[in-house]
């Protein structure tokens, strides 16, 4: 099974060993790959749709993998129950939703050696809730695939953690670690923001205004952002 990129990636921060469930599954492409690849002795399929689920099924027997993949429809992690996997991924679902699936299944998380998360919006937010519920980050990486930027990360059982704002934006660890990826990100993104507000500044208004300094904030975060990343070099 050959994962893209962002899945590969998500696939690779998966300790070895464990049984995993993947939800949001889709195609099962994950749980496919990580049975392939002897990395997880047995993995769970999960997914709130019918027919995504229909297809996950189809690959799985495609690959005869049957009696190592259960599939289940589920909302969250609703259908498992507490020990039944020590992995848990959720890849690919808006910030808000991964939030919601942490809180309504908060006894299956609290119970789990760690589990990887992929939000592909409001990824601050997701670090956010994770420091404020004794989540710790123990992990992170950041890919670029067919145009986005994917950012990513394994998160064990731990204590509450303070993280500075800029932290909780682009990821603590990446600073550290100087993610190349990551790099790439804050250079384009401060190009774009640079070009809205020169763009604005032949314009006038109270929205105007309230616009450019909230652009120039924005710039500010990114280029402290870049000096951390920059900082022992």
């Amino acid at each position: 099974m050959e994962l893209s990129r962002r899945l590969q990636a998500v696939a690779d921060l998966i300790s070895d060993g464990l049984v995993v469930a993947d939800v949001g599954t889709d195609h099962g492409y994950i749980p496919i790959y990580l049975i392939e690849a002897e990395k997880s002795p047995k993995a769970y399929a999960l997914d709130v749709n019918k027919g995504p689920l229909l297809r996950a099924k189809e690959h799985i027997a495609a690959y005869r993998m049957n009696s190592r993949i259960e599939t289940r429809l589920s909302d969250g992690v609703r259908a498992l129950e507490v020990g039944e996997c020590e992995c848990v991924v959720i890849a690919g679902m808006g910030g808000a939703l991964t939030i919601k699936i942490l809180e309504d299944g908060e006894e299956v998380f609290r119970n789990l050696k760690e589990f990887v998360l992929q939000p592909q919006s409001e990824v601050q937010k997701v670090r956010e809730y994770l420091c404020n519920h004794a989540y710790v980050i123990v992990e992170e990486d950041m890919v670029f695939d067919e145009g986005k930027f994917y950012p990513m990360f394994r998160v064990i059982n731990g204590y509450p953690s303070t993280y500075h704002k800029i932290e909780l934006c682009y990821g603590k660890l990446l600073l550290e670690k100087k993610n190349l990826v990551l790099k790439a990100f804050l250079n384009k993104e401060k190009k774009k923001k640079t070009t809205i507000l020169s763009n604005l500044e032949t314009n006038f208004g109270e929205h105007i205004e309230i616009r450019k300094k909230e652009i120039q904030e924005e710039l500010e975060a990114i280029e402290y952002a870049l000096q951390r990343y920059y900082e022992g070099d």
